[in-house]
């Protein structure tokens, strides 16, 4: 079977019709709402793409979680990319959703106009070609991202290291699952049911490394794909938990996603990595939630490396983006979203990655 074929598959809309009538017969009986949130960017991107939330029974509840790399990295980082991009010599190499995302009281789009070097790259490999090609610039990659992206940045800093190359650096903020899951399981002002479990970090970290979460805090967990189908599946697998009472972790993306994960992946990251605590916007610290680069390699460690004077971090007043990522507000209870707040004119960080909740609610709809 063909891809065109394989994605017409996960999208049937007789199939979904029927997997709709199970998740209605499932939840027929229960008594209340159950709150379920995704914690995968993609997800909350498919879920408004295809209207899944309108489609499903008033006894689910869907809620968006801290599953965006860009929109969960505090401001203070995005201050400390405007200071390293404010000096002469360095040249800024990142994906395209930092450029836009405002710090306290600049950007880089903005730095890019009063004449810093920024440059958008596809992978982090396309940063250590750039310090190849300008060797007598300091090249910085801004590391965002979960254990999705993290292996590849840790690939990018072993091949640096192979090539000899003295002026690549990354500024990391590399974020770790499940423990965020487990801050927000443990919040008394928000409960949550059961999480649909992300999809492209799972295929790296595996389906075990949600046993300690589930066992500790008695919360079902279903590791899910991003088509509409894999949606549906992994919500009446999801319900079905909660409504009899179990608390186990569940795998409907079995044709990627592994029991151990991706062990040679896990283990570059491991190499050039070591857990840290992390910083969340809107959540705050969480311990070991993060990845820092290891003593080892703290030639490749921008922080390290290339100290600047990092000002004051200052969050904009009104954005609510802390509380979207926390599932506890809906983009439209911002009061900036669609006013001060738009794709063109971003406020907060969940407007301007493509993987945000406000930029899917605006796109498409509620």
């Amino acid at each position: 079977m063909n891809e065109l074929n394989l994605t017409t598959a996960w999208r049937d809309p007789e199939v979904a019709r029927g997997l709709l009538a199970r998740i209605e017969r499932a939840v027929a009986g229960y008594r209340g709402e159950m709150t379920l949130m995704e914690v995968c960017g993609t997800h909350t991107m498919a879920i408004y793409q295809h209207g899944i939330r309108a489609l499903l029974p008033e006894a689910i509840r869907l809620i968006s979680g801290p599953g965006c790399p860009v929109c969960v990295t505090p401001v203070d980082y995005v201050d400390h990319a405007v200071a390293l991009a404010r000096r002469p010599d360095t040249i800024i190499a990142t994906f395209g959703d930092m450029v836009r995302v405002p710090g306290s009281s600049s950007s880089l789009l903005h730095e890019q106009a009063r004449g810093a070097q920024i440059r958008v790259v596809y992978s982090p490999l396309d940063a250590v070609a750039l310090a190849a090609r300008n060797p007598d610039k300091q090249v910085v990659f801004l590391g965002v991202g979960f254990e999705t992206t993290t292996p590849t940045v840790a690939g990018a800093i072993l091949a640096a290291e192979k090539q000899g190359l003295t002026n690549f650096s990354v500024l990391g903020s590399h974020k770790t699952m499940p423990a965020p899951m487990a801050a927000l399981t443990n919040d008394p002002e928000l409960q949550v049911d059961g999480y649909l479990c992300p999809a492209h970090v799972s295929t790296i970290i595996g389906v075990n490394a949600y046993r300690p979460l589930v066992e500790q805090c008695r919360v079902p967990c279903v590791v899910t794909g991003f088509e509409p189908l894999d949606m549906l599946r992994g919500i009446e697998m999801l319900a079905r938990q909660v409504i009899e009472g179990r608390a186990e972790v569940e795998n409907e993306y079995s044709r990627v996603v592994k029991p151990d994960g991706n062990p040679k992946a896990r283990r570059i990251l491991e190499t050039v990595f070591e857990p840290c605590d992390a910083t969340w916007r809107g959540i705050g610290i969480i311990p070991d939630s993060g990845l820092k680069i290891r003593a080892e390699y703290a030639d490749y460690d921008a922080i390290r490396k290339l100290p600047v004077n990092v000002e004051k971090p200052v969050e904009h007043t009104g954005c609510q983006c802390g509380e979207i990522l926390k599932g506890k507000v809906r983009p439209g209870d911002c009061p900036l979203f669609r006013t001060a707040c738009t794709p063109e004119n971003p406020v907060g960080a969940c407007m301007v990655s493509s993987e945000g909740t406000c930029a899917a609610e605006y796109k498409y709809g509620c």
